[in-house]
């Protein structure tokens, strides 16, 4: 007897940069393209850098080892729950009692999900 388990996670197949915008292509077939300027560590790395990507989590984020850059797929469909405008809080991240968000939230939250993907086995796509 077999089982069939779906999941509700969101993963990305491929990965590409423009000179203003990251796309990244989901297995479903959709395609997300959001503003580089998102991630000043993407704008700032030169064409080279940001081609040398790799998918972790099987797919359920995006890691640049040059540029220690780590997105998680899901907060492109949602940023507002991902990031935040400065002195703005990051929803669900807020410190017990209110108050603002630690600046680096997004940047550890994200890096906790990648830290729990890389249980997962890694499936590395470069760009060539």
């Amino acid at each position: 007897m077999s089982t069939l388990v779906e999941s509700s996670e969101v993963t990305a197949v491929e990965v590409s940069c423009r000179a203003d915008a990251l796309k990244v292509v989901l297995a479903d077939g959709r395609a997300v393209s959001v503003p580089l300027a998102w991630f000043p560590r993407l704008l700032a790395a030169t064409p080279k850098k940001r081609a040398e990507w790799e998918l972790i989590g099987g797919g359920i984020g995006i890691h640049w080892e040059a540029i220690d850059e780590d997105i998680l797929v899901a907060s492109l469909l949602q940023p507002e729950n991902f990031m935040r405008l400065p002195n703005e809080p990051l929803q669900g991240l807020a410190p017990p009692g209110g108050g603002v968000a630690p600046r680096n939230a997004k940047q550890q939250t994200v890096k906790a999900l990648a830290q729990e993907a890389l249980q997962r086995p890694a499936q590395k796509r470069r760009r060539r």
